[in-house]
């Protein structure tokens, strides 16, 4: 997979993504691009809307926040199960991809007639170090 090209507010988005040390919500990367002439949530949705569906970067729903794909180049991660680990003390977030479970969730799927559009799998705990 090749990285498509990003427009100026994607590649933003992204770079303050990358550079940072946990998942950001929406007004938090706008918090941090309003230097670069962001001045609504609109500007950021649409970019991370873009994102998402190149791939390039993950929502994580229960906390309603953003993540730099861990695994970008994999084709697993764009069509299979994306799962993720989140403390819930120091907020570090950590991407897997497991295949057995993809292909149990697969296979349950296909038993029950249902055709699955996303799966995402959150974990929520402590990570080794806060434990």
């Amino acid at each position: 997979m090749t990285t498509p090209q990003l427009t100026k507010n994607q590649s933003l988005v992204f770079d303050a993504l990358t550079e940072s040390v946990g998942p950001l919500s929406a007004y938090g990367i706008l918090d941090r691009l309003r230097d670069h002439g962001f001045r609504a949530p609109l500007q950021v949705y649409r970019a991370l809307d873009k994102l998402v569906e190149m791939g390039l970067v993950h929502r994580l729903e229960s906390i309603n926040s953003f993540v730099v794909c861990a695994h970008p180049k994999q084709d697993c991660c764009h069509h299979g199960t994306v799962a993720f680990a989140i403390c819930n003390k120091c907020g570090r977030v950590s991407e897997f991809h497991d295949h057995a479970i993809d292909h149990r969730l697969e296979d349950w799927a296909k038993g029950q007639h249902f055709k699955a559009e996303k799966t995402t799998i959150e974990i929520r705990g402590l990570c080794a170090e806060c434990a």
